[in-house]
C-alpha cells in the first residue's frame, strides 16, 4: 500500500476468493481501491478445491497466488497485509482502523471476511479438517466415491446429510457422539431405502496420518476404520465489525444481505463464506465479482444524485 494515499473509492475487508473478484471488477472499472488482508484462509490446510471450471484439483493457495498477481496488475487497486479492527463514519464517509494503527477512508465497504470455524475438542478433528474430514460432497465427494464414509451429526440434520451422501457412497455410518435424537419415523423411513448405520458410542479421537483419516477411536476402546467424514461444525464470523456496525444476521449466524450484496448499512456490502452456508470458492468468486460491480454502480448513482 501507498502510505501516502490512504483515501479509497472502496476498501475490501478480506483478500481471499470473494475480495480479489471484487477488487478485479472494481479495478477495471477504474476504481480506486484498497484490499485489508491477514492472510489467514479458512482453507488454509485443504489440499484441493473441486467443481470450479478451469481449476478442478488446484491447491486453494495457488488459486488465490494468481488471483491476486492478476488483481494486482490493475494500477488502482492496492494491496495491506494487515487486519481491520474497526470502522467509523457513515455511507461515503467511512473511516477503517487496522492493527497497525493505520487509519483509512473510504466511500463504501465490502466485507469479505469469511468465518472461522470452531473445531470440535475430539483428537485428530482439526488435523483432518479439510482433508478427510469435510464439509461438502460437492467440493469433495467425488474423490471418496465408494469408500468407507461418517457423518459427525446428531437430530434429524444427520439423516438429510446421509440422504445427500448416499448417492456418493452406500458404505456410510452416522456417528452422533452420544445418544441419538434422529426421530424414529426419519430413521426408519430412511433405513427403508439404505443400509446406513447409526453409532451412538461416543468418540474419543480420529486416528491420521498426515490429516488424512484412518479410523475412529471410541471411548470404549473399540475402533471404526474410516477414510472421510463429513462435518458441520459451529463457526464465527471472522470479523465482529460488521455486528459492531449494527449489520443483521440471519438465525445461524450469517451477515444478511439483499439480491445486490448490500447490507442494511448504507454503503455497506458483504460478499464470500460470510454470506452462505453455501461454501465454495466458486461461489465466492460470484458473489464477489457481482458485489464489485454493484458498488460501482452506487459510486455512479453517488456522483450523479441518482437516489
Amino acid at each position: 500500500m501507498n502510505k501516502e494515499n490512504t483515501t479509497f473509492d472502496v476498501v475490501i475487508i478480506g483478500g481471499s476468493y470473494a475480495g480479489l473478484s471484487a477488487a478485479m471488477a472494481l479495478g477495471r472499472a477504474l476504481r480506486n481501491v484498497l484490499v485489508i488482508d491477514s492472510g489467514k484462509p479458512c482453507n488454509a490446510q485443504t489440499p484441493h478445491s473441486h467443481n470450479f471450471i478451469t481449476q478442478d484439483g488446484e491447491a486453494p493457495a495457488a488459486i488465490a497466488a494468481k488471483a491476486k498477481e492478476q488483481v494486482m496488475q490493475y494500477p488502482t487497486v492496492q494491496f495491506l497485509n494487515d487486519t481491520a479492527v474497526a470502522v467509523t463514519g457513515e455511507n461515503s464517509n467511512f473511516s477503517v482502523s487496522t492493527s497497525a494503527g493505520l487509519t483509512i477512508h473510504a466511500k463504501k465497504l465490502l466485507f469479505a471476511t469469511g468465518v472461522k470455524d470452531i473445531m470440535p475438542a475430539i483428537e485428530g478433528f482439526a488435523a483432518c479438517w479439510g482433508i478427510s474430514v469435510i464439509h461438502c460432497p460437492y467440493c469433495h465427494g467425488y474423490e471418496y466415491k465408494s469408500q468407507p464414509t461418517g457423518i459427525l451429526m446428531n437430530g434429524d440434520m444427520a439423516i438429510d446429510m446421509a440422504e445427500l451422501i448416499e448417492n456418493w457412497t452406500s458404505q456410510l455410518t452416522i456417528f452422533t457422539n452420544g445418544k441419538s435424537i434422529i426421530s424414529n419415523s426419519r430413521l426408519e423411513q430412511f433405513l427403508t431405502l439404505s443400509q446406513v448405520q447409526v453409532v451412538e458410542k461416543e468418540i474419543r479421537s480420529f486416528q491420521h496420518i498426515g490429516g488424512q483419516l484412518q479410523y475412529i477411536e471410541f471411548t470404549d476402546g473399540s475402533i471404526q476404520t474410516l477414510d472421510a467424514l463429513y462435518a458441520r461444525p459451529a463457526f464465527i464470523q471472522q470479523s465482529n465489525i460488521p455486528e459492531l456496525l449494527g449489520c443483521r444476521f440471519t438465525e445461524a449466524g450469517y451477515l444478511v444481505v439483499n439480491d445486490m450484496q448490500q447490507t442494511n448499512i448504507p454503503g455497506v456490502y458483504a460478499a464470500g463464506d460470510n454470506i452462505t452456508m453455501r461454501r465454495a470458492v466458486s461461489g465466492a468468486v460470484a458473489t464477489g465479482g457481482f458485489a464489485g460491480a454493484i458498488i460501482n454502480h452506487e459510486l455512479i448513482a453517488d456522483k450523479f444524485g441518482r437516489h
